[in-house]
Parts: structure tokens; sequence; C-alpha cells
């Protein structure tokens, strides 16, 4: 008899496994801080509604992922935790569930625009649906074509989560701003490319073409590399013309630390040993999150 679903499983399935809820906390809070520099303007209901689709409109999706992605995931070694979460939650179940919480996310939107007459909030919901569908369902599926799949999931998980936040409290964009959510999210498609790297079998036996398939790890690695290398200058540049340069030094500091490791780890990677999938979650996405921290802590801070 099949073990039943448990409260582990649903962390498991939408992707909540430390230190990835205090990222998707960050992204959810961005747009607040950046917008505002008030931490007390988040208990106003327009912004915490924000605050609340941001976080349904990331976890929905990886959800949405996970139950996708059982085939492939089954024989990784390393992510085949994520099939069984799957499987014990069952598949129709757990995509139930992601598509009840992207629903919710755009309705809560449409709160915001009903009770405050701002409606980018969902037009920009409405983005982050959009764009995880096509990444994941086919016939379109982005996720096996390669660098637009990353590109697709690097900026809705990310880029249109801050964006969403701030056109929530109703002030207007200016270039810093543009800047500032351009850099996070080419450092998200970066990191998207990176954190694939270790799929490379897996996707390749299920047809799969993510860069790492298309490329090959190596060159997939380099790519990473450029696009956060991108990525900091662009936040760097952000940062600096709006709150100057210490604030801009501390905001790049650690995801530069970040860049520096996956940097060491293409020679690891051209000796045919890339890192795990379990190792770049322990080791080095705990740098990914300190740095989102930080960012955080200037939003609101600085």
């Amino acid at each position: 008899m099949p073990r039943l679903a448990s409260w582990p499983d649903l962390v498991v399935v939408h992707r909540l496994q430390f230190p990835l809820p205090v990222n998707y906390l960050c992204y959810a809070v961005w747009g607040c801080g950046f917008a505002t520099g008030d931490a007390a303007r988040i208990l106003e209901p327009a912004v915490l509604a924000a605050i609340l689709a941001n976080l349904l409109l990331i976890i929905g999706p990886l959800a949405l992922n996970v139950a996708i992605d059982m085939p492939t995931d089954t024989r990784h070694a390393d992510k085949g935790y994520l099939a069984i979460a799957a499987a014990r939650l069952g598949r129709r179940r757990a995509l139930a569930l992601s598509w009840t919480e992207m629903a919710l996310g755009l309705l809560t939107t449409a709160g915001v625009g009903l009770g405050r007459d701002r409606w980018w909030p969902l037009a920009i919901a409405a983005a982050i649906v959009g764009a995880q569908v096509l990444y994941n369902v086919e016939p379109v599926r982005l996720k096996r074509r390669g660098l637009l799949g990353s590109t697709a999931f690097g900026v809705a998980s990310v880029g249109f989560p801050a964006l969403l936040g701030y056109t929530a409290t109703g002030t207007s964009l200016d270039t810093t701003v543009w800047l500032i959510f351009t850099g996070a999210a080419v450092l998200s498609v970066g990191r998207t490319v990176w954190w694939a790297i270790p799929d490379h079998a897996a996707d390749a036996e299920t047809g799969v073409m993510t860069p790492a398939v298309r490329c090959g790890p190596v060159r997939a690695l380099g790519v990473a590399c450029l696009l956060l290398q991108a990525g900091l200058f662009l936040l760097g540049w952000g940062l600096w013309r709006r709150y100057g340069p210490v604030w801009s030094v501390l905001g790049l500091a650690v995801h530069a630390l970040f860049l520096g490791r996956a940097i060491r780890q293409l020679s690891q990677t051209a000796r045919r040993n890339p890192p795990t999938a379990g190792v770049l979650l322990r080791r080095t996405l705990p740098v990914v999150t300190l740095g989102e921290v930080v960012l955080t802590v200037i939003a609101f801070a600085a």
C-alpha cells in the first residue's frame, strides 16, 4: 500500500527546502522595499495582498514544474526525492494545487485593482502565470528550448514579482529601479542555467533540451557566468545611482562571491565531475540567499 502524502511531501513539491523560502520571501517584498523604503508600508492592504500574491505565484509554478518533471526526476540520482514526494501526493493533486495557487494569486492582484484602481499588478501576475505555463506545459514547453526557457523561468521567478510588488504601492517606476530589477532578473536567468547543470544526463535522456543539454555542461556554465556578470553590472549600476557607491558595493559583494564559486566550478565541470544538485542546494545556494537578504535590507534601510 503506498504511503499517504504528508506535510513534508507538500514542502518538497513546492520546493520549500531551506534556504529557498527565504529567497521567495525576499522576491515577494522587494517591490515594496525599493518603492517606499518603509517596512511599515508592508501592512497596507494593497501591499500585503501583492506580497501574498507573489508568494502564491512563486510556489504554485514550482509545484507545477515538479509534477510535470516526474518522469525526468525519477532518472535523477539527486532529485528522485522530488518524484517520490509528487507520487505520494499524487500527480493530479499536485497539478490541482498548483493551478489553484496560481488562480488565487491572480484573484488577489485583481483585488488590488478593484480596491485601489491599480491594475498593473494583475497584468504582471498574468505575465508570471503565462511565462510559467509556457515554460512547463506542452506543446510549447520552453524548458526544452534552451536559453529561452531559462529566461522565461528566471524573469517570471524574480523580475516580475519585484515589479508586481512595486506597482502595488502606486509608485512610478524610474530608471534606477528598472536597472536594479533587470539586473536581478538577469542574475536569476544565469542561476537557472547554472542550476540545471547537474540535471544534464536526466534531461538529455528525456529530451529536455536545457542549455546544458544543447551546449554541454561546460559551455552552459560559461554562459551562466557571463549572464551573472551582466546581471551584476546592471544591478550595481542601479544601486549606485539610487543609493550611492557604498550601498552598491554591499549589494554586489555576496553575489560576486557566488559568481566566483560558479567560475571555480568550471574546472570541476570540465573534468566531467560537475557539482551535484545536493551540493548546489546545501553549499552554494545559501550564498545566493545571503545576497538576496542583503538586497532586501538595502531596499528598506538605505
